[in-house]
């Protein structure tokens, strides 16, 4: 997916609901989770592998928000665009790459040393494993961000971070396809445990959503209710979903990174004492838009044989029941428990529709074709539910 951006689209991103990150360290508190209003501890410095894509930038505006100092590593393309002032090592961490990670290993070489790093978006063991290794001894705590994708059994609602994952031992010899993300990034993390056994946080979250989803599964929504007229809903509206917003999620790492918390921890919303469902989720939008938008809840079996695919056609949604009977009920405890928290969903998407709104007209129309049904699509489909009802 091409995620390229502007500096000027992210500062848009950062001044939703009315207040900017200032990148010299001030955060709007409405954009802060309540632990961030206290203080910070000492400064910490910071190295995040990537740092431009959809969640990285945030991370970073945080990061700097709270004081720490950050350096990133990667291959330059935006990162003078998103953080002029922040220090970029330029590297490329594809195994084939012909300068590679040489000019991190000079640095090493010469003495830096980092509190911690975060490793934001690897899918490849390889690409984790060379970076881990080479900041062995120079980095205090190794952060992975990985994915619920991991689990084998999403049949059992309330499953922890005890629950069986995939393994991919020949990973580095198996080509790579969408099919095996999950194995892999469960081998990426057993590969950050091995170098990192004492001092490694695995942060694994589930579908991200608002500012900077250019993936458009959690914007999909939003925009087609406050389109309004009548909008095809999947399912009977029962069926629990999970999202993180982008903001929470890196704010969490932060929170991880300046506790020192290791460990493994399913990062995703909403609190576990209110499920959301895939009703709640699309009031939530009407309201969001103050769109008047009519609700048509259409048989999932009847999706089925219309071939509209659950997740890539519906976002967010997936039947609950079969072997995806708790994808959407995933156990999250133990994040809440040590401090993640989450912003009201009508304030992600209220942030994601005027995120979206700013972009530019021939990025926006790219977003929207990413995910979700056309509307000559869903009007079709909308048409032939009716006619099973005469």
């Amino acid at each position: 997916m091409t995620r390229d951006t502007t500096r000027r689209e992210f500062l848009q991103t950062l001044t939703l609901a009315g207040a900017a990150i200032g990148l010299g360290g001030v955060t709007a508190p409405g954009l802060r989770p309540a632990w961030a209003s206290t203080e910070a501890p000492a400064p910490l410095k910071v190295l995040v592998l990537g740092g431009t894509g959809q969640t990285g930038p945030h991370l970073v505006a945080d990061l700097l928000a709270r004081g720490h100092t950050v350096t990133m590593l990667n291959r330059g393309n935006r990162s003078d665009e998103l953080f002029p002032d922040v220090e970029c090592i330029i590297g490329d961490r594809q195994p084939d790459s012909t300068e590679g990670l040489a000019a991190l290993r000079t640095e090493i070489d010469g003495g830096r040393a980092w509190d911690a790093c975060v490793d934001v978006w690897p899918h490849i063991p390889r690409i984790v494993e060379n970076t881990a290794a080479l900041l062995q001894g120079s980095v205090g705590r190794y952060l992975f961000v990985s994915s619920i994708s991991v689990y084998t059994d999403n049949s059992q609602p309330g499953q922890d971070e005890t629950a069986p994952v995939g393994e991919a031992p020949d990973a580095d010899t198996t080509e790579y396809t969408n099919e095996v993300f999950g194995p892999f990034k469960a081998e990426c993390e057993n590969r950050v445990r091995r170098y990192y056994p004492d001092n490694h946080t695995i942060i694994r979250p589930g579908l991200i959503v608002g500012p900077r989803d250019f993936s458009f599964r959690g914007g999909y929504w939003p925009v087609r209710v406050r389109r309004g007229g009548e909008v095809l809903a999947p399912g009977d509206g029962t069926d629990r979903i999970q999202v993180i917003d982008g903001r929470d999620l890196t704010a969490f790492e932060t929170r991880c990174l300046e506790q020192g918390l290791g460990g493994t921890f399913n990062v995703i919303g909403p609190h576990p004492s209110r499920p959301l469902t895939m009703q709640r989720y699309l009031e939530t939008c009407r309201e969001a838009s103050a769109s008047s938008a009519e609700l048509v809840w259409v048989d999932a079996d009847f999706l089925e044989e219309q071939g509209v695919g659950a997740w890539r056609d519906m976002p967010c949604w997936i039947p609950a029941e079969g072997d995806h009977a708790g994808f959407g009920s995933r156990s999250v405890n133990k994040a809440f428990a040590a401090g993640l928290t989450v912003r009201p969903l009508v304030d992600t998407l209220r942030d994601t529709l005027a995120w979206y709104d700013e972009l530019p007209a021939e990025r926006r129309e790219s977003v929207t074709n990413r995910a979700g049904l056309t509307p000559e699509r869903e009007t079709a489909v909308l048409a032939a539910w009716r006619a099973t009802k005469r």
